[in-house]
């Protein structure tokens, strides 16, 4: 596509897998915190099922994309560098953020496309903390934090499993994620659970196809274009530079997602008959919100993802970081949560 850039298609790539996740997350109701919320406090796992399916589904896509030789896990950044300290104090960060803030980058961006304005200020609040985190005044804490350390080989836990036993990283990855899914379905009322278990369904082929659609970009661009996957915190900041300062700055994939998720969203709502002008009228609501997005910003930064960014991208390549991320994140939004709901930490727990 001569007439397109290389930058300028990754950023279109972005914007369609980006919408077909805002789809989701409006018409399929896929949302991290709700989900948590859900099985928490409401007594309905139905969304917590979700996110097994579409692990199952994105790991064991991304994998077969491996086996074929169609993406280069020594092109994912995932596989290349993490820190445990930063997984757990920037899943922790984020989690709690998120309970605070009452939703996480990707479910703030599907919001705004219903028309809440208080999401506005979650994102634009997030990605400015995000990128204070890495390039601005946060980035020395960071730096002390998370010191940079990168492997020479792709190391994730297929690679481990291979090292240790020599079983193929595909094979490893169709147990763990029949195991995910497994779990998913098991006892599931599928006459309720069915369109849910569609869309999660939906979400994992797309972010194994959002792999595959970057790695062949990748090779076209001459390596130009980074093999990247969907993630929602520093790509909302660099959304926000580049209305600032576009004539300077190219587009990149993680604008066209953000962008990309909006628009599915509000597509999603105006089918639905949800969309509706909303507003935060209750300034301790707007400053528990401003909190919670200064800690996600944060969070994600330290963790090297949010809850999309680690919880699935990372996730479908096996990182190392995954899944000590993603229990981070689930222990902060608890903690979260608790306090929110009771109002004194742990000490009205039953």
């Amino acid at each position: 596509m001569p007439e397109i850039s290389d930058a300028g298609l990754a950023a279109l790539i972005g914007l369609a897998t980006g919408m077909i996740l805002g789809l989701a997350s409006r018409i399929g109701r896929f949302c991290s915190l709700a989900a948590i919320e859900d099985a928490s406090y409401g007594g309905n796992d139905n969304r917590l099922r979700m996110w097994g399916i579409a692990l199952g589904v994105a790991i064991l896509g991304t994998h077969l994309l491996m086996s074929a030789g169609l993406l280069n896990p020594a092109d994912i950044f995932y596989l290349a560098r993490w820190s445990i300290v930063g997984a757990v104090a920037g899943g922790l960060l984020f989690g709690v953020g998120m309970a605070l803030a009452g939703n996480c980058g990707f479910g703030a961006l599907a919001r705004i496309g219903g028309g809440d304005f208080r999401s506005g200020v979650v994102v634009v609040t997030m990605g400015i903390t995000a990128y204070a985190t890495i390039s601005g005044p946060l980035s020395g804490l960071r730096l002390a934090l998370v010191p940079g350390q990168s492997s020479e080989s792709p190391s994730g836990i297929a690679q481990m499993v291979e090292g240790a036993t020599g079983l193929p990283p595909l094979a490893t990855a169709t147990l763990i994620a029949a195991l995910l899914a497994g779990l998913a379905m098991r006892g599931a009322d599928w006459s309720e659970f069915r369109p849910h278990a569609i869309w999660a369904a939906i979400v994992g082929v797309t972010i194994a196809a959002t792999w595959g659609a970057l790695q062949w970009l990748h090779f076209e661009s001459f390596e130009s274009i980074s093999v990247a996957n969907h993630t929602f915190a520093a790509p909302i900041g660099e959304t926000i530079l580049f209305a600032m300062t576009s004539s300077g700055t190219a587009v990149t994939f993680g604008m066209g997602s953000v962008l990309g998720v909006v628009a599915g969203a509000f597509l999603g709502n105006t089918r639905l008959g949800h969309f509706r002008w909303e507003a935060c009228d209750d300034a301790r609501e707007l400053g528990r919100q401003l909190v919670g997005a200064s800690m996600m910003g944060v969070g994600a930064v330290l963790a090297s993802g949010c809850s999309i960014g680690q919880g699935l991208s990372a996730f479908s390549v096996l990182g190392l970081s995954a899944p000590v991320t993603l229990l981070s994140i689930y222990a902060g939004a608890r903690i979260g949560l608790h306090f929110l709901i009771y109002g004194q930490g742990f000490r009205n727990a039953d």
